[in-house]
């Protein structure tokens, strides 16, 4: 009989199983994983000598639905560094429970990575942004966790961690510094922000009125994804580091008909896609 794996979860004995669906093709044991987000798929084109594994072919791993987002891991080098990239993630609003949203930092988690990098793309609620700035996350709201969708609800296996997870601090300040440092050195400062990214359920952008509250709450940047990974890799003892590119300003004004689109958000971040790739490029090799 079948069990509905949407009800219980995978299992840690799933997990490993997966993890070792992946290793299989290649000799390397990378220690750090970098997710991709909306239109940040470019920074794979750096990966020396790269692996890919559709996620298609990895028993038990869900599809990726999103325009923007490959469905592919990807395994080499940068600049001689061994990572993994997971080229595109799950949300939220595809219809997934947010355990399968977070599942594949489960699963890298099992392959030997000890540092998790995140992206997205957000709007920008501060006013002080600009569209194409950068944000290092210093913090997040998890506005579905605070309403009853943390993603660490259900049975606790004690193998992938302990019951209750501290999450203050989950976004390490050593790596913040380094990402500055990099964007300092390539004249980038100025794009530079550092603030509190809220994740909100979607798919719809937030209207202005809600965009108000989030503000209000003390968001910077708000997006539909990040959080979830961001509690698993604290759950399963990563280092944590989350990067929002900014690729649209939300409008705060009730009466205002602005429209945000995906399309706008993809030709945002398909502008910034070089030098985000230049970026982490030089990040990665200063991570220990």
């Amino acid at each position: 009989m079948a069990v509905d794996m949407s009800a219980i979860g995978y299992t840690f004995e799933d997990i490993q199983g997966m993890a070792n669906a992946i290793l299989k093709h290649t000799p390397l044991r990378p220690k750090v994983g970098l997710i991709c987000g909306t239109g940040l798929g470019g920074i794979g084109d750096a990966v020396e000598n790269p692996v890919t594994i559709p996620y298609d072919k990895i028993p038990g791993f869900p599809v990726i639905t999103v325009v923007g987002h490959a469905g592919k891991f990807v395994i080499g080098t940068l600049k001689g560094k061994p990572v993994l990239l997971m080229m595109g993630r799950f949300h939220y609003y595809e219809g997934h429970p947010m355990w399968k949203v977070a599942m594949p930092v489960r699963v890298m988690k099992a392959m030997g990575i000890e540092t998790l990098l995140l992206t997205n793309a957000a709007g920008g609620l501060n006013q002080d942004y600009k569209t194409g700035d950068i944000m290092l996350l210093t913090d997040h709201i998890d506005l579905p966790g605070l309403t009853g969708e943390c993603v660490l609800i259900g049975k606790n296996d004690e193998r992938f961690g302990p019951r209750f997870v501290a999450t203050n601090g989950a976004y390490d300040v050593d790596l913040r510094q380094k990402f500055l440092k990099v964007a300092s050195d390539l004249g980038h400062a100025k794009l530079m922000r550092e603030g509190v990214y809220i994740m909100i359920g979607g798919p719809t952008f937030s209207s202005a009125a809600e965009a108000r509250v989030l503000r209000m709450f003390g968001a910077d940047a708000v997006g539909m994804s990040t959080v979830p990974e961001a509690v698993v890799g604290r759950h399963s003892g990563m280092r944590v580091f989350g990067v929002s590119l900014i690729t649209d300003m939300v409008d705060l004004d009730v009466g205002s008909q602005f429209q945000v689109t995906h399309e706008e958000v993809l030709k945002t971040a398909n502008e910034r896609a070089q030098l985000m790739q230049k970026m982490f490029l030089n990040f990665v090799q200063l991570i220990d």
